[in-house]
Formats: C-alpha cells, sequence, structure tokens
C-alpha cells in the first residue's frame, strides 16, 4: 500500500500550528479554572495577583462576555491587527482601479462583519437576517463612496496627477468610516428593539433596556469611527514624506514593505486608542433608564454588555 508524500516542511508546519493551537487553549482552560477557583475562594497556594489579572485578560480576549464561548481568532479584538493589516495596506495602495477598490472594501467590510458580529451584545438572539442586511448595507455604502469618491476626483480637472493620487489615498477614511457606522446600527438593530440586559452590582439582570442598547450602539458606533483615523489619515501622509526621500527613489521595491510597516505601526496605535474610549462593560445611571428598571433595582447604577 502506498502513502502519499508529504514534505518535511509541510509536516513539520502542521505539527507547529497543532502545537500551538494546543497551547492557546491549555492555556485559556488554565485561566478560566484559575478564575473559578478564585470566586470559589479554594486558590492554589502561592497564586498571586499578577497571575489573577493575566487569567483575566486570556479570558476576556477569547471568551464571549455573554455566550461563553470562544470567539474565533481571526474576530477576536486581540487578532485585529494581524489579520487587518493585509486589508489596510490593500486599500491604501496607490493607483487603484475600479475592481481593486470594489475588492478592497468588500474584503474589508466583510472583515468588520464577522468582528461586530462575534463581539456584539449576544444577551438576546440576533437572526441571521439582520447580520446579512448589516454586511450587504456595509458593503454597499463602503463601495459605493469609495467609488462615487474615486469618479469625482477622476473628473476634476484642476488637479495635477500628483495631488490626485495623493487626494486618492484619503477616500478609503470615509468610506469605511461610513460603512462602519452602517456595519454596526444594521446589524445590531435588534439590540434597539428588544433592549439589552443590564445587571446590578452583583451580576444579577434587572431587565431589558432600550436606552441602554441605544448608548452601546452609539458608543461601538463612535469607535469605529475613530479606528480607521489613524490607519486610513495617517499611513498616506508619512508615505509621502518618504517617497520623497533618496533611499527610497532609488528602491522603489521597498515601498510596499516600508508601507505595511507603517500601517501596522499605525493599526497597533489606533486599536487600543479606540477601543478604550469606553469600557466593554460600561456603566449608565438607573434613572436615566425605563421607569419599570428603575424601580426593579436599589442600584444607582447598572453595567451592560457594549460590545466591541
Amino acid at each position: 500500500m502506498k502513502y502519499p508524500k508529504v514534505s518535511w516542511g509541510a509536516f513539520l508546519s502542521s505539527r507547529v500550528g497543532l502545537m500551538l493551537a494546543l497551547s492557546l487553549q491549555s492555556r485559556l482552560k488554565e485561566a478560566v479554572q484559575l478564575l473559578e477557583d478564585y470566586k470559589q475562594g479554594s486558590l492554589p497556594p502561592g497564586t498571586t495577583n499578577q497571575e489573577l489579572w493575566r487569567a483575566q485578560k486570556i479570558k476576556q480576549a477569547i471568551i464571549h462576555p455573554d455566550t461563553n464561548e470562544t470567539i474565533f481568532m481571526p474576530f477576536r479584538m486581540s487578532g485585529y491587527i494581524p489579520f487587518g493589516t493585509p486589508i489596510v495596506v490593500g486599500l491604501l495602495l496607490p493607483n487603484q482601479t475600479l475592481a481593486s477598490t470594489i475588492f478592497w472594501q468588500w474584503l474589508n467590510q466583510s472583515h468588520n462583519a464577522c468582528v461586530n458580529y462575534a463581539n456584539r451584545n449576544a444577551t438576546k438572539p440576533s437572526p441571521t437576517s439582520k447580520f446579512i442586511q448589516g454586511y450587504l448595507g456595509a458593503v454597499v455604502s463602503a463601495v459605493s463612496i469609495a467609488v462615487g469618491l474615486n469618479i469625482l476626483i477622476q473628473r476634476a480637472n484642476h488637479f495635477t496627477p500628483a495631488t490626485r493620487i495623493l487626494i486618492q489615498r484619503f477616500v478609503p477614511f470615509p468610506a469605511v468610516a461610513s460603512a462602519n457606522i452602517c456595519n454596526v446600527v444594521l446589524m445590531r438593530h435588534t439590540e434597539l428593539e428588544e433592549g439589552i440586559d443590564v445587571l446590578d452590582g452583583e451580576g444579577n439582570v434587572v431587565g431589558s433596556s432600550r436606552i441602554a442598547a441605544r448608548h452601546a450602539l452609539l458608543e461601538t458606533a463612535l469607535t469605529r469611527v475613530v479606528l480607521p483615523m489613524p490607519i486610513l489619515v495617517l499611513p498616506p501622509i508619512i508615505m509621502s514624506l518618504l517617497e520623497k526621500t533618496a533611499f527610497l527613489r532609488s528602491r522603489p521595491r521597498l515601498l510596499l514593505p516600508v508601507q505595511s510597516l507603517v500601517c501596522l505601526a499605525a493599526f497597533g496605535l489606533a486599536l487600543p486608542l479606540a477601543i478604550s474610549l469606553f469600557p466593554q462593560m460600561s456603566e449608565i445611571e438607573t434613572a436615566r433608564l425605563e421607569p419599570d428598571i428603575a424601580q426593579a433595582t436599589s442600584s444607582l447604577t447598572v453595567t451592560y454588555n457594549k460590545g466591541l
């Protein structure tokens, strides 16, 4: 019996990938168990606060707070930079054609839609139709704005070729920012209709609030506007300056690697900044919510999962 030939490179890479996955899964189980031991008051001797905080960070980065399910790696916030940077580089490529503009905007909104869905408030079930509606709305708005702005720039005869190329580099930001808002609102519109769970100080569900849902969507939408700003605005400015240097003029093949590094640095700066604007578990005064919820608890404030 003949067995298929497998290269050592493929074999080793598959083994390394499997070992890495098993290692991450093992660390997650250890972190969850350590936090559970802390709740039960049975921590192993010698456990430090630093170990508890590390366990909390691991759990928050991987486990959804509402469903307690593991979030798929490319759609976690911790995976946003490595999986999103190649898309940002594609969005900012010079001399975009109509086809390339449509492709990169579609790919970007496809990734954003999956990230939004994976990190949504999941206290209430959301139908698949809402996900599809949000996805299509984001893609259509992003592509329409990007293509429309590119056509307007091309028809503007008073721009020099260099100015036109520079302006085209800033087109992705308004397209992505507006599409991100559309994506969040359409995909999570059910929350506005049905409300989201709000919790008292002891973690008990007080009720379902549409007002809290409105705050959650507003905060998430603002985050999605701030997030692409440094990513899609800073790299064009920086690259326009770097391209004039003698080093890159004599080495045009380095333009793409340098732009990739600039985009990666901008992404690494923007993501923590945008996510830190509002905590995932946001707080709101009970008096600002619906009367039935305000009467159901003595807590002055309640918390809700804003989503990321």
